[in-house]
């Protein structure tokens, strides 16, 4: 049995969206995952958001990728590079400092 990277159909009728997950071919199309990588919505704005570390390791590991899911990592967003700058210190903690001070005098 081998593993494969497919996609999986999640929503409503008439509003498909997608999961792109790693499974084991036996399972069915609608069975257990072992991993979740991305997803992809046809409908909204045909976006796909993929963490590509894992898709990579998948791959090197063995995992054969469908059809469809091979055509739509070409124009994939990478989620697991999207790193959070951190947020700069500012000039209003120490003004409410100051107001605690006042109402504590009051």
């Amino acid at each position: 049995m081998s593993v494969r990277i497919r996609l999986t159909r999640m929503g409503n009728r008439n509003n498909p969206f997608y999961r792109i997950v790693v499974a084991n071919s036996a399972n069915s199309n609608k069975g257990k995952a072992i991993e979740f990588l991305g997803t992809y919505d046809p409908k909204g704005d045909g976006r796909t958001v993929l963490k590509k570390e894992r898709y990579d390791y998948w791959l090197g590991v063995g995992a054969i990728p469908s059809d469809t899911v091979r055509s739509l990592i070409g124009r994939a967003i990478d989620h697991s590079s999207t790193v959070h700058a951190p947020v700069a210190a500012t000039e209003e903690a120490p003004v409410a400092e100051e107001t605690v001070e006042a109402a504590a005098a009051e």
